[in-house]
Parts: structure tokens; C-alpha cells; sequence
């Protein structure tokens, strides 16, 4: 079922250059705004399901939230993609996404987004002006991240169970390719030129190198000492540094793109999952699940500045910057 979106009358706009983290939050079903530069909850908005993916629009004025049952593989109108207005801090309707979607990208143009079914083995490809599906793809089994290149003409899905990464050409919206991976991987990440992408697999413990012109894995980096569950990645915007949230690691590692090695590694709370990274790539988020927080992370520094409590099991993190 669809819900018309709802206009914005009487909408408040966010602090001049503010910098505003949403962060979804999958058990009390709802998502936190934080005052990123305050270090405070400034709005949580119910969304009525078990949400998880989350990111913000080009223009940063919605933000989309992956929203699906309690109950793997249940059907009702609760899969769907919630649609934030960032101005009211509201949820202002719901556009289809198939079935059990986890996480998505949104294209640089914000016509589309991709999203993972994790059930049905597809990804979904939304066409936000008309709120319908326009197409869907078939890709590995159990898809879960998506990673869109910064030129928008490749979509990553990776797919827990196959262990592989489905290569989307987006002007044709079908799959092109292709590539194994180490077990379990759960995000991708491209460089800004879109020459490179990196994978986490969190059964693996690792972080794969791809050249992405021959959708080919160049290298492996195991992290920690086995026991480490690489999630979620973000990369710097000079491309030299990646950060990698290590789930039952309860920490972020810091890689060198270049040497492709750890470099640090930073204690935050329990089982980080999502990550954000803002634009000057001085600080990082990451949602700490069962800590029920953000934490905030100076990339100079490699330390913890601060967190912040948020809803029940946060999984993943959205920044918008004005």
C-alpha cells in the first residue's frame, strides 16, 4: 500500500551549517536526529517497523530508511521504504521497495534508489517521483549491502550466503557481473574516482580490494585476529584511508588504503554496525548496537570524542550536512 507524501507546510529548517546524523534504530523502531556539533537528540520519529539501511538524498533534504517485519520473511506493508523530510523531522510517507529490504543507495541525481530484498534475492529499483518499482534484478542469495560509485553508473550488492558481490549497470539497471568474495560480506564501499572498491566480509574477517574496471578481487586484509566481524565501511575523500567497523570487535579500524594494512584501531561501544563519515572526512559515527549509542570518532586524533544515546539497537547512520 502506498502513502501519499505529505506536504510541507509549516516545515522548520535545521541551524545553518549544521551537521545532522540520523541513525535508525532497529528494535524500538524508530530513528534518532542528533545535533552532531551539540552532541544532542534533537528528534526521534517512529516509523512503525524494524528499520535498518538508512541515507540521506544529494540535496540532503529527505532522508530513506529501509523498513521490513520483525518476522524474517513476512509479508505485509511494513517492507517498504520510509521517506524523512529533514526540514520537519518527519516521516512524510513510504515508497515500495519489495520484499524484506535491508539496506540501499541513492542515486547522485535522487531519481532512484537501489535496494536489497534479502529474502527474494533481488534488488529493487525505486522510482522515487512515481513511488513505484520499476524494475528489480536478480542477484546473489540474501543480498545486503549496496554501494552506488560516485559517477552513479555502478550499483554493488553483496549477498551473505553466496558470498558475492552483483555488479548493477545502472543505465541498463541489469547485472553485468559477477565477482567472488570472502564469506558473509555485508558492505562496499567505492573510492571517489570510482577506480577502486573495497568489501568487508564479517564471517571472512576480512576487507577486499577490487579493481572495479575487471570486477576482480586484487587483495585480502584479514582483520584482527580472527575473532574481528568486519561490517560496515566508509572511505576518506582523498581516498587514502578506510574505516571499518568490526561488529563483535566492538571497534573501528583504521586502514591504509595505499599499504593496505591496519594503521589503528579505536574502541567504541558494543557491536558497531553502520557507519557515517562526514564530507572533510574529519569525523566518524558508528552505530553501537547493543550500547544503544553513536559514537563520535576524530579522525585526526583516532579517538572517541563523545557519544550519544539513541533508540533500541541502532543500526545504521545517515549525515546530512547544510
Amino acid at each position: 500500500m502506498l502513502v501519499a507524501l505529505l506536504p510541507l507546510a509549516g516545515a522548520r529548517a535545521p541551524a545553518a551549517h549544521s551537521t545532522l546524523v540520523f541513525v535508525s534504530n532497529e528494535w524500538s523502531h524508530d530513528i534518532t536526529v542528533v545535533d552532531a556539533d551539540a552532541r544532542r537528540v534533537i528528534a526521534t520519529i517512529p516509523v512503525g517497523a524494524r528499520v535498518r539501511g538508512i541515507q540521506s538524498s544529494p540535496d540532503g533534504t529527505r532522508v530513506y530508511a529501509a523498513l521490513t517485519e520483525n518476522t524474517p520473511k513476512a509479508r505485509t506493508h511494513n517492507a517498504a521504504v520510509a521517506v524523512i523530510d529533514v526540514a520537519s523531522r518527519k516521516m512524510i510517507g513510504r515508497l515500495p521497495a519489495g520484499s524484506d529490504p535491508e539496506q540501499l543507495a541513492v542515486a547522485p541525481d535522487g531519481k532512484h534508489l537501489y535496494v536489497s530484498n534479502e529474502d527474494a534475492g533481488v534488488a529493487s529499483i525505486v522510482d522515487v517521483a512515481r513511488r513505484t518499482v520499476a524494475t528489480s534484478a536478480v542477484v546473489g542469495v540474501e543480498p545486503e549491502g549496496v554501494a552506488m560509485s560516485r559517477d552513479g553508473r555502478r550499483v554493488y550488492i553483496t549477498a551473505e550466503t553466496s558470498s558475492t558481490v552483483s555488479v548493477i549497470d545502472t543505465r541498463t539497471n541489469k547485472v553485468v557481473a559477477t565477482f567472488l568474495v570472502d564469506t558473509r560480506p555485508r558492505s562496499a564501499v567505492f573510492a571517489p574516482d570510482g577506480r577502486r572498491a573495497w568489501v568487508t566480509a564479517e564471517t571472512g574477517g576480512t576487507v577486499s580490494a577490487v579493481d572495479v574496471a575487471r570486477n576482480a578481487v586484487t587483495a585480502r586484509l584479514r582483520i584482527g585476529d580472527g575473532t574481528t566481524r568486519p561490517v560496515g565501511i566508509v572511505v576518506s575523500p582523498d581516498a587514502r584511508t578506510l574505516y571499518v567497523t568490526n561488529g563483535r570487535g566492538n571497534a573501528v579500524s583504521v586502514i591504509d588504503a595505499r599499504a593496505f594494512r591496519v594503521v589503528a584501531t579505536i574502541p567504541v561501544g558494543r557491536r558497531p554496525w553502520g557507519i557515517a563519515l562526514t564530507r572533510d572526512g574529519r569525523t566518524v559515527f558508528t552505530a553501537d548496537g547493543p550500547s544503544n549509542q553513536i559514537s563520535i570518532i576524530d579522525t585526526r586524533t583516532r579517538r572517541v570524542m563523545g557519544t550519544v544515546p539513541v533508540g533500541k539497537r541502532p543500526w545504521g547512520v545517515a549525515i546530512v550536512e547544510r
